[in-house]
Formats: C-alpha cells, structure tokens, sequence
C-alpha cells in the first residue's frame, strides 16, 4: 500500500479529464468553474487546468493520447499533489494499458474522482499499490454550501490522516444541477439498511459496479480477497441489471473470501422507466446471491449518483459492523 501525501495549504490542484472533459458539461459556466476553484484557493492552494481539459470530441472527451499526456504530466509535477477529475463518463478504461505505471508508483499523488473514475482508481491500484480516492468529482465543489456534508468527508479523507467514522447524511437529494435551479430540493434520510449482520475489516475496493466489471479477467482488476466491496449504480441501473452484474461479481476469483460490501444510494428513478430499485429488491438479490453468511452487507451508504457523497480510499483499510444494534463503518488507513 503507498499513501499519497494528504493535500494541504501551498499545494496544487489539477483538473483533469480522463473520461468525459469540461465542455460535456453544458450546464457549467465559467463563474460556476471559478466557485470550484474557489473552494481549493479558500484552503491554500493553486488550482490548474490540464491541457486538453477543454477538448470535445463526440465521445464527450478527448483521444486517448492527450489525456495520457495530461495524467502523465501531473503525476510528473512536483507541485502537484491533487488531480481531481472533472466529472465521470465512459471510457477511462482505454487508458489502463498506456498508463506508465512505474512512474506513478514513483510520484505519488492523490487522484479522485467516481462513476466511471472508478476503472482508472482500481486499475492504478491494481498495477502499482497506490491508494486512489473515489469521490467527489470537480464540479461538487461549485454547488456551495448545500454540499457541505460531502466537503466535509472530502476533507477528512483527502486533508486529513486520522481515521474517521461514516455517519448518514441527514437529507439527501437526486435533483440535478441547472442554472436555472441552483438550490437543489433534499429528503430526509432513511439512514443505513442492515442486510446481513456480521462485524469486517478488509481492504476498500470497487465503487461503480458496472464500470468495476469491466476490469473483470484483465490484469488491472485488483485482488478482491479480504476486502470490503463497495458498489453503486446510476440511472442507467435497475434491479435486473444490478442483479446480474452483482451475480458476475460474485463469481469473480477471491469472492468466497470478500469480508464485507457496502452498497450505496441508487437514484428514484431508471433510463428506461423500469421501477427504480428499493430495499425491498435490493434485499432479494441479496439473498438470492451465494454470499458468505457470516459477513455484514449495509446499504444506502452515502455514495454513488446522488447528493450528498462520501470520499472513501481504493486500497485503504475500512471496518464496518451490522447488528441488532445498528451499523457503523470507519475508514481506517486512507
């Protein structure tokens, strides 16, 4: 395991795009980029654009070659110490086989970033041991104070080495971000959902599921054995594709020694109109998986592809407990 140095006052923070690149996000102006980069400079530090950040191609993003150019130039630059990645999307994947993989285990740096992120997060620590961070993308930092639970576990990750406790968030939303409506409209919370009890502490590894099966049978999948799996989906989920996606990881190499899974919050709503997921589906795939009985599964964590998130470290070390008396997940080492 190789922990980056933790961000701090005089360090810089590069935006990068290794999926989808800012003008994909036709909604975001230059004043909402510039509250972004506010959030980092009212800490200390300098803030800076990759330099194809602001290509488009009709993939949403750029060819292959630039954005290995701009992830190798920052793992290069000393002053360097966060590359946060702009939004998520489709196809970091392609870059996995031309990463240089020596020069990033020789320049630590902390990457972040979720959805789609999550193939570059796992496959780079897969390849050299480095932790990597899923979490909040580049345009959270712009949404102000509604955000500040995620801000807040973005900090205690990213700025911060003791360890820290997972608590629900009290409200949480699914609205997206518009000009038009800033101010997004949250729910209460229905906190943690208890699928099977057992006490864990193991390795964190996954995210986003279907982007995490992509890395399936390929050498950029990292060792599942005594880790504690995290998993979401978007939008373009429902219950039978998280089913048999989760079915595929069940079957995966190491599965029969996985010491916990966490499973974030699904969105109310489906690309195709299939009734969304609820607990009362989630439960059902889960006992319809051969799963371990002994090891503790809680849901509706605070991650995935609803507001508020949590920032959580690929390749830490996380514990969780679920009993009669309630759950508790810490981060350990991150």
């Amino acid at each position: 395991m190789i922990i980056p140095p933790k961000l701090k006052a005089g360090d810089e923070v590069r935006i990068i795009a290794p999926s989808c690149t800012l003008p994909s996000l036709e909604w975001m102006d230059e004043a909402f980029l510039e509250r972004a980069k506010e959030y980092f400079r009212s800490r200390g530090c300098t803030v800076s654009e990759s330099k194809h950040l602001r290509e488009r191609n009709v993939f949403d993003s750029t060819n292959i070659e630039h954005r290995i150019e701009d992830l190798h130039d920052a793992f290069k630059d000393p002053k360097v110490t966060l590359m946060c990645t702009i939004r998520g999307g489709w196809n970091c994947n392609q870059l996995l086989p031309h990463l240089d993989y020596t020069l990033i285990q020789n320049n630590p740096k902390i990457l972040c970033g979720f959805s789609d992120i999550t193939a570059l997060a796992n496959g780079i620590y897969a390849k050299t041991g480095l932790v990597t961070y899923s979490g909040a993308n580049f345009y959270h930092f712009g949404f102000g104070t509604q955000m500040q639970y995620t801000y807040d576990y973005f900090d205690r990750c990213i700025m911060h080495d003791d360890p820290f406790e997972i608590v629900a968030s009290k409200a949480w939303t699914a609205d997206h971000y518009s000009p038009e409506k800033p101010t997004f409209d949250f729910r209460p919370t229905e906190g943690f959902w208890m699928l099977q009890e057992g006490k864990a502490e193991g390795t964190s590894l996954g995210a986003n599921l279907c982007t995490f099966q992509l890395l399936h049978g390929t050498e950029y999948m990292p060792d599942i054995r005594g880790s504690i799996l995290f998993l979401e989906d978007d939008y373009e989920s429902h219950p039978r594709t998280f089913d048999r996606d989760f079915e595929s990881l069940t079957r995966q190499k190491g599965f029969e020694q996985v010491k916990g899974i966490l499973i974030g919050r699904f969105e109310p709503r489906t690309a195709n109109g299939i009734t969304p997921m609820d607990r009362s589906q989630l439960t059902k795939i889960v006992a319809s998986k051969s799963l371990p009985k002994d090891i503790p599964i809680i849901a509706n964590v605070d991650f995935g592809h609803t507001n508020p998130i949590i920032t959580f470290p690929i390749g830490g070390t996380v514990r969780m407990e679920a009993g009669k008396e309630g759950a508790r997940i810490e981060v350990i080492e991150h």
